[in-house]
């Protein structure tokens, strides 16, 4: 056991701090214009954007959570984090969405969906949701290393250093600089979830010390005991598929890339190696749980088991890399998310309110300088979260209510804005006050339960049918030319004259795709070579749900 933080420890640390922030500036010349800033001009290729939906994806209260919670309830709790593993393979689906809208932020595609006003209303919820993410990661990140160096550095201190740290190189980078950054990162991510195993299997006596120390229901890759039964499940899937449509930095995650095959495979295999790295994640949870009981001692706060794992388990060296793997985590969301936070008020605030003609110079510091000061918001939310599970879900559930009129508005072509509105409203009010009656207390952020949201989710849903039939449609010219933008393959080199060749004649077309139109015989016609790229990547990503599934219930039969 490591008794404190050796100079070779800080040695680690230091070396990957100056080396990512210098990396991270070196790329800074690539940055030309507000496109390459906020997009990346759009050249990243599969693998740039397989550690953007990896790297950007994955951040410390993913890992600090998942821990603490398999620590407390068992390997079934896995599900928190993979209440999107079911829904993964619709990534495949979704991704083109976002680069066929040929816009730089979700804001702008939904304010072509509805309506200036409705843009500029969901900017204001995007931008919400960077501060609470940010604070979030931030304060798991804070817990972790706070612990791992035996509270040598405070977890604020920690929230202050690595806010420094991701700014430096963010602001002037943009996303060329956040993507690049974020590849070396993913491989370090991938070593911190894996590096506390082989320790600590020998702790405990591997496996069967672990089994003879936990219930046999912390075995269990599912358990209605630890609350996270069949229909739980289904909530968070409802949760993930529905919510992943709203968060506000899907566009940099899938329409970056090249082409949209890139999109398409970076969103749905940089999530893939996140469900394998969870694995690990759950797994050193129960170890930590092991090793507490044998040893004696107790955790107050089951959020504190990761860093304990750390603490306990590593040498000198072996821990700075720990801690620099944190910061990885942490600082390859948060570039991202600053960056996106930049786009979406230039575009939709600066650019659609305050200055409709910028130059481009203007939109480049703009961008830089919001980017910055609401990133600065985002630490202060990090003071105010206690549980970062509760953080975590809580973010994950507002998008999935945003996520009502995006999803809804792509898969049914007469939702309008009023219904929209309505939708949005009312699940978010029927979440409180159904959370409210449970609780006695008036939360900003309540304990996650299905049934609230499940409630929730089904008048919202409702809502937008109801009262988009009842009240007018939105103008045709711009709704068809939404539309006609998703049924066009954006690649360049696909181009003809510069113009968009229609997606079903290259087997491109979309299936998730104003969905009453399946009761035409239209949308029927050439089925298996129009819509060949939908349905084959669709039908691969469920192999490898598949494959993740089994290579966790052989990990328990151990």
């Amino acid at each position: 056991m490591q008794t404190g933080f050796h100079w070779l420890d800080t040695l680690v640390v230091l070396a990957y701090f100056f080396g990512i922030t210098g990396y991270g500036i070196w790329l800074t010349r690539r940055v030309k214009n507000s496109d390459g800033y906020f997009r990346g001009s759009r050249k990243f290729n599969k693998w740039i954007m397989m550690a953007q939906g990896f790297g950007a994806g994955t951040h410390a209260e993913n890992f600090v959570a998942q821990t603490g919670a398999s620590f407390q309830m068992g390997f079934a709790s896995i599900w928190y984090q993979w209440k999107n593993m079911v829904i993964t393979p619709f990534y495949w689906l979704i991704a083109p969405w976002y680069r066929r809208s040929e816009r730089t932020t979700v804001g702008e595609i939904v304010e072509d969906r509805y309506g200036k006003s409705m843009g500029i209303f969901y900017s204001v919820f995007a931008i919400l949701f960077f501060i609470f993410a940010q604070g979030a990661m931030l304060k798991g990140a804070g817990k972790v290393i706070s612990v791992a160096t035996s509270n040598m550095i405070s977890p604020d201190g920690v929230i202050i250093g690595m806010t420094i740290a991701f700014i430096i190189y963010s602001f002037f980078g943009g996303l060329v600089s956040s993507a690049y950054a974020t590849f070396i990162q993913s491989l370090m991510i991938i070593v911190l979830s894996i590096m506390l195993i082989p320790m600590g299997l020998g702790e405990v006596g591997g496996f069967a010390g672990m089994r003879a120390t936990l219930p046999d229901n912390f075995f269990n890759l599912f358990s209605a005991e630890t609350g996270i039964g069949a229909f739980t499940i289904l909530m968070l899937a409802l949760n993930g598929v529905v919510g992943i449509t709203a968060q506000p930095h899907m566009v940099s995650m899938c329409a970056t890339g090249a082409t949209e095959r890139a999109g398409r495979i970076g969103q749905t295999y940089g999530s893939f190696v996140k469900r394998a790295v969870t694995i690990g994640w759950a797994l050193t949870g129960l170890i930590v749980a092991a090793l507490v009981i044998q040893k004696g001692q107790n955790l107050d706060d089951p959020e504190m088991a990761f860093g304990f794992a750390t603490k306990t388990l590593l040498f000198p060296g072996l821990l700075g890399l720990m801690v620099a793997s944190i910061l990885a985590a942490n600082m390859s969301s948060a570039s991202n998310f600053m960056v996106n936070t930049g786009a979406l008020f230039t575009q939709n605030f600066y650019k659609g309110l305050i200055n409709e003609n910028p130059t481009d110079k203007q939109l480049l510091w703009v961008g830089r300088i919001s980017s910055l000061l609401l990133t600065l918001l985002g630490v202060v939310f990090a003071f105010y979260v206690k549980s970062v599970l509760h953080a975590f879900l809580f973010i994950e559930t507002i998008a999935a209510f945003m996520g009502i009129m995006i999803f809804g508005g792509i898969l049914w072509k007469r939702a309008n804005r009023w219904g929209a509105i309505a939708g949005v409203g009312s699940a978010y009010i029927l979440y409180y006050i159904l959370n409210y009656l449970n609780t006695g207390a008036l939360e900003i952020v309540y304990k996650w339960e299905p049934a609230p949201f499940g409630w929730a989710m089904l008048a919202g849903f409702s809502m937008l049918i109801l009262v988009s039939l009842l009240t007018k449609r939105e103008d045709p010219v711009r709704i068809d030319k939404f539309f006609d933008n998703m049924i066009r393959l954006s690649d360049e080199d696909r181009k003809v004259n510069g113009q968009k060749p229609l997606a079903a004649k290259l087997g491109h077309d979309l299936l998730l795709l104003d969905l009453p139109s399946w009761f035409t015989a239209e949308r029927w016609k050439g089925f298996a070579k129009r819509y060949r790229e939908d349905w084959t990547g669709f039908l691969l990503a469920w192999l490898f749900v598949g494959f993740l599934l089994l290579l966790a219930w052989i990990v328990l039969q151990f």
